[in-house]
């Protein structure tokens, strides 16, 4: 097999975040087939973070891109400092009340390890989805998905959802 045709066949074996069904805030399984075509943000969020005020800031994200296809979709963790002592509704409430979130938030998981979420594991390898090779470092990790289901780039904690960063990302993929 020669150079080129490895190329292709990697390219080929690239898979989408299209593969994985998660568990939402309910209870209820969704399959992450319904997110294709719409530029996505993944973030591993937590209640009693420093950083959490980013709910804020992925509300006006989300609210300012929506209508274009872009969605934000939060996962609850508390592997980083028991950060999220919440569960189930609790969590929705919270975000709902304190930031007024309306995008979608889902059951709270593992980010990291071998308990991690099948879909961190995944946004986590770059062996698995083609591009990105690091698992969360804390809560607010951003993960940036495209229109075909595919890791395009990451975000750490510190970087705002706003930032001038993440919004020309988002721009070039809409």
């Amino acid at each position: 097999m020669d150079v080129h045709s490895k190329i292709v066949k990697t390219k080929l074996n690239v898979k989408s975040i299209y593969q994985f069904s998660v568990t939402n805030i309910e209870g209820e399984l969704v399959s992450l087939k319904q997110f294709s075509g719409k530029v996505l943000l993944i973030v591993n969020t937590a209640s009693e973070c420093g950083f959490t005020p980013q709910y804020k800031d992925l509300e006006e994200l989300y609210r300012q891109y929506k209508s274009r296809g872009f969605e934000v979709l939060a996962f609850p963790s508390n592997d980083f400092g028991k950060q999220e002592p919440l569960n189930g509704k609790a969590i929705q409430d919270y975000c709902s009340l304190h930031f007024r979130t309306t995008f979608p938030v889902f059951e709270k998981s593992s980010v990291i390890g071998y308990k991690a979420l099948p879909l961190f594991q995944f946004l986590s390898n770059n062996t698995e989805n083609g591009k990105v090779n690091i698992s969360p470092k804390w809560n607010f990790q951003k993960y940036l998905i495209n229109k075909k289901g595919e890791v395009v780039d990451y975000f750490f904690p510190f970087t705002k959802p706003t930032s001038p960063t993440i919004k020309k990302s988002i721009e070039r993929l809409l």
